[in-house]
């Protein structure tokens, strides 16, 4: 009988981002991706979110490494916090690991792992895995699907994928590689399959058609200055509008601190090709005409602190937007950002100028596979259980009937959410809900000092505001000696509410009277008495819930 192999899902099932799923075998457990979420509206004050690390620090010496099937934040942004208490090596391509190497050493934890480069089609064993890397193309360089050949059969891991007939650098989703793996013995067991696009019909178009529109865009505004802002891991849609800027003469100037780590990177790899002497500084550009510039730069998804922000709200020490401009918003707004993103795009339009996104142009395509691709590799595969990944409930969803439009057996297909675990043996597939914690692991400031209960009160306090009774009490009588007095930020404004504010103090001072008449002098209970008049008072003449705190001295 074989051993069984099991995969839990910490991160990434239900939703876009903290892509993160261990697999176990013979107690030891290698982890694929390791990814951040950024915050939704929702979450005030949270700087990013992270998946539930409690299972894995519990079993830290268990772990045998980590391996990143790209280097998207989304699957590697969360690095540098497991590290933190969990120590191991690091597989992935080279630009993977350099982008993650730099977040890694400003977080000073370079001690805690080592960089491990896999490379195209190279099969390796990591402890009990064997595993093989199949390149896939991406909105990224160097993208990888797994294979994982287990006792219990293969399995394979997709990672974020498209099939670009013309990828920019020329390097294809190894369909061929895919489809040997699929014919060897026993076939694909199990896969794990990216869903993001699985509600978009046919097929995505090829990043390679970006640059046509963007080689158009330069041709048809000689005279103005070009902005382009797109993801700083994007190096691929950076060659095509630098290749654009250089047909047309101009100098490039990138702008924003990852976009320089990025390109620098890139380079260095041999990823990115931009001649040394087309590149200029952006304190440089103020001296050229607008005609004879483009700035590659971040800020797509409307960041405050973004260089594309900065501009927007006339804050950028060089760049001062103006109708010389063309702003080219190359990225569609992430689920959440579309407020911040309309917001800079209404900025920039009231600035004089000329803005380009993607619902006005084909500026970005999608580095996720749609419809046609995704039963494509279904049909190939062949699995005999599959389980979508990667994506909101809804996309695992109809990547479930795509399975089953191309022949998977509907009581093979399982839909998964974080937390959960499936077993492989020789029975077939064993489902585990809520196997591990997996709930939202928030970073404000430092990780784990926001919990559920703090941000109920933050979003309280953004929505009904706060309100503070203060009164000094006598000791012994429970008489009034101060007070009350009441502060307010959010539910009304002081000076304007002064007759509503001196009606909430008489019924305060009113209750507090009753409570103390009948000996109840102890100041935990005048507490609740001062909190309760006052929440019936707001309710009855405002219907508002704002947070209520008193504050009871006693003389």
């Amino acid at each position: 009988m074989a051993d069984t192999v099991r995969i839990i899902f910490f991160g990434g099932l239900g939703e876009i981002g903290r892509n993160c799923a261990g697999i176990e075998i013979d107690g030891r457990i290698l982890l694929i991706d390791c990814g951040l979420m950024f915050p939704e509206a929702d979450m005030p004050g949270v700087d990013l979110v992270l998946p539930d690390f409690s299972y894995l620090i519990e079993r830290a010496d268990d772990v045998e490494g980590v391996l990143l099937t790209h280097a998207h934040e989304d699957h590697a942004g969360g690095l540098p916090f497991l590290l933190r208490d969990v120590s191991a090596p690091i597989y992935g391509s080279a630009l993977s690991l350099k982008f993650a190497r730099r977040r890694i050493e400003e977080a000073g934890l370079l001690d805690r792992t080592d960089f491990i480069t896999v490379h195209d089609g190279e099969r390796r064993s990591i402890g009990p895995f064997d595993l093989q890397f199949v390149p896939v193309s991406h909105s990224v360089p160097q993208g990888f699907a797994t294979a994982i050949f287990t006792s219990q059969g293969t399995i394979v891991h997709t990672g974020d994928f498209k099939l670009d007939l013309t990828p920019v650098d020329g390097r294809h989703t190894d369909l061929a590689l895919l489809g040997e793996i699929a014919r060897r013995e026993g076939g694909v067991r199990l896969l794990l399959a990216d869903s993001t696009n699985a509600e978009r019909p046919g097929f995505t178009p090829s990043e390679s058609t970006v640059g046509t529109t963007m080689r158009a865009l330069f041709r048809d505004h000689p005279d103005q200055r070009m902005i382009v802002a797109c993801f700083a891991s994007h190096v691929h849609r950076v060659q095509q509008v630098a290749e654009a800027a250089l047909a047309e003469g101009r100098k490039i100037a990138f702008l924003g601190r990852s976009m320089l780590h990025n390109v620098s990177g890139a380079r260095e790899l041999g990823l990115l090709d931009v001649p040394v002497e087309s590149v200029i500084d952006i304190d440089e550009t103020p001296r050229l005409a607008p005609g004879e510039v483009c700035i590659i730069c971040t800020g797509s998804q409307g960041e405050p602190m973004s260089a594309l922000s900065l501009m927007a709200a006339h804050e950028h020490k060089y760049v001062k937007v103006s109708g010389d401009d063309v702003v080219v918003l190359s990225a569609h707004a992430i689920p959440g950002n579309e407020v911040n993103v309309n917001h800079v795009i209404d900025q920039l339009h009231r600035a004089g100028a000329e803005v380009v996104h993607d619902a006005i142009a084909p500026v970005h395509v999608s580095g996720h596979a749609s419809q046609e691709e995704l039963k494509f590799v279904l049909s190939l595969l062949q699995p005999e259980w599959f389980v979508p990944v990667h994506g909101e409930f809804r996309h695992m969803v109809h990547h479930a009937a795509l399975a089953r439009a191309v022949g998977v057996d509907p009581a093979k297909i399982v839909i998964c959410e974080d937390g959960d675990a499936v077993t492989l043996g020789d029975a077939g597939l064993d489902v585990e809900r809520r196997a591990v914690p997996a709930g939202f692991t928030y970073v404000d400031g430092i990780v784990g000092d926001v919990g559920g209960g703090v941000l109920r009160d933050r979003r309280a306090l953004a929505a009904e505001g706060v309100v503070v009774v203060i009164v000094t009490l006598d000791s012994q009588t429970g008489a009034i000696l101060n007070g009350p007095e009441i502060v307010t930020r959010g539910w009304v404004y002081a000076p304007e509410a002064e007759d509503l504010l001196e009606d909430a103090k008489q019924r305060v001072a009113a209750s507090l009277a009753a409570a103390a008449s009948e000996g109840a002098v102890d100041f935990e209970t005048m507490r609740r008495h001062a909190r309760s008049s006052l929440k019936k008072f707001i309710n009855e003449r405002t219907r508002r819930f704002p947070i209520i705190v008193p504050v009871v001295l006693e003389a």
